[in-house]
């Protein structure tokens, strides 16, 4: 989880793709995902809770009014050819 929130800090889409299970970047758009990375300014990550292949977390971000915002998310990972991948997420 911290390399991907890292990834979005960086506005590094290619390895946001990269690290989305195959059967689920069929509803990501790299472009898209690089403009919501772009337009935010990150500011921290807070790890909530985790388990074998959950974190709950909190990221901090000001949005391009400069307003301070809290993305709340829930992810699902899935370990598979010894590397983990981004599969869902509950939001709230």
């Amino acid at each position: 989880m911290r390399s991907r929130y890292s990834a979005y800090a960086t506005h590094n889409a290619d390895y946001l793709m990269g690290t989305t299970y195959v059967s689920e970047r069929k509803y990501y758009s790299k472009s898209e995902i690089l403009r919501w990375a772009v337009s935010n300014k990150w500011q921290k990550l807070e790890i909530l809770s985790s388990s074998e292949n959950t974190v709950e977390f909190k990221a901090y971000f000001l949005d391009s009014a400069n307003k301070p915002q809290v993305h709340y998310e829930f992810s699902i990972f899935k370990f598979e050819n010894g590397a983990w991948y981004y599969l869902d997420a509950k939001f709230e």
